[in-house]
């Protein structure tokens, strides 16, 4: 049986003993991964060097896009406390730069290769997917990718995702690809826009992408769309006006619904002489930011529940569309083979049969030599046999190619990747040795259903196990040192909100 190769069991070894220090259910749910990768393997549906367990992002992700000069660099140095990314009017990065925690004093900055390499961040083995952009476009990783460390509690335990400006004018597919990529694998998403730009439908384009694609998503409650550098407004005291602009630019694309946050950097703001406009934008940014800071701080909840979900989703993937998927194709494989062999494969046959009964009937010199002995029956029977069943091969092999091309990309955020899992997983299930008149798939047998209702229970009694952590719907009252734990874990996250959204010569920077 087909299963990871030695690479995949290191890294998934080494992915466990991580987790292992911060929550013991995390490896639980990697070993539920496990099971899931075996009936995979068995299906064809993975390769030996690829593990479900790769796609998930193991640490909470929260991801910043927006437009150039929205203010996405400023924004992060404020929340981490540190100026880790350069900021200014003009476009300063144009990479994608993942943000981790690191006990060194110093800041450092780490080629892509450090992500790619790395199964634990959401960018691993992102040279393959630029090379389906461009052959050779894998090897430019590092002019897409970076990663950067430093030492601010507010990173830990949690990634942060600076993007490059999206642009209309550089909307490259490589770039368009991470951006999708980073968007399906982050727990929150924060799009930023600049007030400094008071036509929003200039950027029509861009806001299809930020705004239009997203909103039909299932989990597009983890959006939040802000309106940076308010601040601007104070000169006309028209905020109200800059505001209802977006709102409708963004209305267009669809959203109509949910929070419309609007902030600026007193760091980075322009004076404002008037003390009453200047007090109502600073009340409207701090309250904006407490909110802000507030869904940040759920992430790391969050992402327990979106890891489980991911578990089950992939389990009811393989069970309700990828193998009933691949049941249907081996259907249509076979009536292909079926009318292959009937106008190809047959009339050879019957010819052949009815030159053995012409030989046989009139007695023709090569019949009665063919006949005449075993070992002669054997130098004409061999080769003929042999042909037929190239003949068939080759039928089998051409309609399986011609199915193949007409296989979907599903409709699930790795579509691309599950249609080459079902390629795979079809010329497994139609190769030579595999016959026609097997309606069920390769490896799909009691062991693989028993498995993947395994680990649904298990997700289920994951959630369980989480939902006994943060709610208590009996109402029993908890153990003091539960209890005791709970309010200094509250109250370190109302004292961290607190200095975020304190004005910045208030706050330390490291």
């Amino acid at each position: 049986m087909p299963g990871p190769n030695r690479q995949v069991k290191q890294r998934l070894s080494e992915l466990e003993s991580h987790l292992k220090n911060e929550n013991q259910l995390l490896v639980d749910v990697v070993k539920s991964f496990r099971s899931l990768d075996r009936v995979a393997y068995r299906l064809g549906l993975l390769k030996t060097d690829q593990s479900f367990a790769f796609h998930v992002p193991w640490w909470p992700m929260i991801s910043i896009l927006g437009t150039f000069s929205a203010g996405k660099s400023s924004f992060i140095n404020r929340y981490i406390g540190a100026k880790l990314q350069e900021s200014g009017t003009q476009a300063v990065d144009d990479k994608f730069t993942v943000m981790c925690y690191s006990k060194d004093k110093e800041s450092r900055s780490l080629p892509g290769i450090a992500l790619d390499a790395d199964p634990r961040f959401p960018f691993y083995k992102m040279r393959e997917e630029l090379d389906k952009v461009s052959l050779s476009e894998g090897a430019r990783i590092d002019s897409y990718l970076q990663l950067k460390t430093c030492p601010s509690e507010q990173l830990k335990g949690q990634i942060l995702i600076d993007s490059p400006g999206f642009d209309a004018d550089a909307q490259r597919t490589a770039t368009l690809r991470i951006t999708d990529h980073i968007m399906n694998m982050s727990d929150l998403v924060l799009v930023l826009f600049d007030a400094r730009r008071p036509e929003p439908g200039a950027m029509r384009d861009t806001l299809q992408h930020l705004v239009g694609e997203t909103v039909s998503r299932s989990d597009a409650n983890k959006f939040l769309y802000i309106l940076n550098q308010i601040d601007t407004t104070a000169s006309e005291d028209n905020l109200e006006e800059v505001v209802g602009a977006w709102q409708r630019a963004i209305a267009e694309k669809g959203l109509t619904a949910g929070k419309f946050y609007t902030i600026f950097n007193p760091d980075q703001a322009r004076p404002i002489e008037d003390d009453k406009v200047r007090e109502r934008l600073e009340a409207k940014s701090n309250a904006d930011m407490a909110d802000i800071y507030a869904r940040v701080s759920q992430v790391k909840v969050e992402r327990f529940y979106r890891i489980i979900a991911n578990l089950e989703r992939t389990a009811h993937q393989i069970a309700d569309e990828l193998v009933p998927g691949l049941i249907a194709l081996k259907k249509k494989w076979r009536r292909g083979v079926a009318w292959r062999s009937a106008v190809f494969l047959l009339p050879l046959i019957g010819g052949l049969a009815a030159a053995g009964v012409y030989g046989h009937l009139h007695s023709t010199p090569w019949w009665n030599w063919a006949i005449s002995s075993w070992q002669t029956g054997m130098i004409v029977g061999v080769p003929i046999v042999m042909v037929l069943i190239w003949i068939y091969a080759q039928i089998k092999k051409s309609a399986s190619a011609k199915i193949s091309k007409t296989i979907p990309v599903t409709a699930s955020d790795l579509g691309a990747e599950r249609r080459e899992g079902m390629i795979h997983a079809f010329k497994r299930n139609t190769g030579f040795w595999n016959s026609v008149f097997r309606t069920s798939p390769v490896g799909w047998g009691w062991r693989s259903k028993k498995a993947l209702r395994l680990a649904l229970s298990n997700a289920d009694r994951y959630v369980q196990e989480l939902n006994n952590t943060y709610t208590d719907p009996s109402g029993k009252q908890a153990s003091p040192v539960a209890t005791k734990e709970k309010a200094a874990e509250t109250e370190k996250t109302t004292d961290e909100i607190a200095d975020i959204v304190k004005p910045a010569e208030e706050t330390k920077i490291i």
